[in-house]
């Protein structure tokens, strides 16, 4: 007669997160490498997207989508899993992945017990975004090198060449 294998702990629990809202936190610890979860909701096109939240306050920068492609974003507010609670960190202990455009959260590095999930949003910026898009998408992970923002970083000037004059 075989014994039964005692159920294992699961991976992850949803709570209060001190970095915003609700937040992700291992149970047990979770080695590097390890698919955690896949980001689940409706699939549907950015136009679908843009007009389910068209009434949505502009400077509420709580969001559920996800991107795919330029054609498909996952809305995790419908039908989504607990992945939506997942929360940015600028120094994260996970990354996304995608396989076959589906969108799967891995371990960047191993996480011990009671750690809080965290991966780098990339929100890009957009030629139209109002002038305080940095505040509306702020960053309070705590990082030691926090970029205070969950957007991507802004471009940088390349710096002028100096020219040299030769002597004549």
């Amino acid at each position: 007669m075989r014994k039964r294998a005692a159920p294992k702990t699961p991976l992850f629990e949803v709570r209060h997160s001190r970095v915003h809202g609700y937040g992700v936190f291992a149970l047990r610890r979770i080695r590097k490498g390890t698919t955690i979860v896949e980001y689940l909701g409706d699939r549907v096109t950015h136009d679908e997207a843009d007009a389910r939240y068209a009434d949505k306050d502009p400077v509420d920068g709580h969001t559920f989508l996800f991107t795919v492609d330029a054609k498909t974003v996952i809305d995790a507010g419908v039908n989504g899993n607990d992945a939506r609670f997942v929360n940015h960190g600028c120094d994260p202990n996970c990354q996304t992945v995608d396989i076959g455009k589906r969108i799967f959260i891995e371990a960047l590095r191993t996480i011990r017990p009671g750690e809080e999930l965290a991966y780098d949003y990339r929100i890009q910026r957009d030629a139209d975004d109002p002038a305080e898009v940095d505040r509306i998408f702020a960053c309070h992970c705590g990082a030691a090198h926090c970029r205070g923002s969950m957007l991507v970083g802004r471009k940088k000037k390349a710096p002028r060449k100096l020219v040299r004059k030769r002597p004549r």
